[in-house]
């Protein structure tokens, strides 16, 4: 990881630093097990999952899609450089992890703006001696700085996959379409858009409770329909790969989500719902469970 994205004063960082607030990422973490979040974060949570009891699943399958799309990204498509933006705290296999495994040489720049992620990224985000990792400070709305700093570590002359996981619902409609083409447009042929995004088109009642919720805590949610979500690769003249944009579990489904190691039943009776939730089996899924659409188009 190169140190220039990193040197950061850790006492600026700590200035940027509010955990009375709750933050997408620490959010995020809460519904995968993590241990980085705070009591802002697990409340935001906890208020989502009174709404939508399963909603765990979005997540957790929203994580799922993120596995199967960089292993056919890298296992079928040989792409081989992946930029993460929005890529939240490091949890059990992040995209250098699932790519290296196939191809070694792999090379993931991620971006997110959030300190914490920022302390994390430096100790856990370490690329296998083939590969690189980087990991760049940024806000998504800075598109300029993302792909300056990207191009030290990849070659914007060979196909990249540009992945924006669970971030676009966070960005309102004359922020997110310009940057995506702003981004898009740099990439160079042969390159990747992989999308997954909220949308009450599938479950509304139940995702529009949940935006509520997250609204209440200030925090920006816009559910898009499947044409607004699909809009992000037809005004880049990208072409979707089969099946398209459709909910997030039936984008190429392998069935083999990680069935989480089962704690003692005594314990797991004493667990409140959203440490529960951490333990479910995902494959246990139906359409009423989820307001995911996720997509992935190749740019000409």
């Amino acid at each position: 990881m190169s140190g220039d994205a990193l040197s950061q004063d850790p006492a600026e960082l700590r200035k940027r630093f509010d955990n009375t607030k709750p933050h997408p990422a620490r959010v995020y973490d809460v519904f995968l097990g993590g241990k980085d979040n705070y009591p802002a974060d697990r409340t935001a949570a906890a208020a989502a999952l009174a709404t939508n009891p399963r909603g765990y699943l979005d997540v957790r399958h929203n994580r799922d899609f993120l596995r199967r799309a960089v292993t056919r990204l890298a296992r079928e498509d040989g792409i081989g450089q992946f930029l993460d933006i929005g890529t939240g705290l490091p949890t059990a296999e992040n995209v250098h992890q699932i790519a290296q495994r196939i191809s070694p040489g792999t090379r993931v720049v991620y971006v997110d703006n959030d300190p914490i992620v920022l302390a994390h990224a430096r100790a856990l985000l370490t690329s296998g001696p083939e590969g690189r990792t980087d990991y760049i400070d940024a806000d998504f709305e800075n598109p300029a700085e993302i792909l300056e700093q990207a191009a030290k570590t990849l070659d914007f002359d060979q196909p990249i996959a540009l992945c924006l996981v669970a971030i676009l619902h966070f960005i309102e409609d004359d922020v997110a379409y310009p940057i995506v083409r702003e981004l898009v447009a740099a990439l160079p042929p042969g390159s990747r858009l992989v999308v997954s995004h909220l949308t009450e088109d599938l479950n509304a009642e139940k995702i529009r409770g949940v935006q509520r919720s997250y609204t209440e805590r200030g925090l920006t949610f816009v559910l898009r329909t499947r044409a607004e979500v699909e809009r992000f690769f037809t005004e880049n003249a990208l072409a979707l790969a089969d099946p398209g944009v459709v909910p997030v579990h039936h984008w190429h489904p392998d069935h083999a989500a990680p069935v989480p190691e089962q704690p003692d039943p005594a314990l797991l009776a004493t667990l409140d719902a959203i440490d529960r939730s951490r333990y479910a089996d995902i494959n246990d899924v139906t359409d009423a469970d989820i307001n995911v659409y996720a997509g992935v188009g190749t740019k000409a």
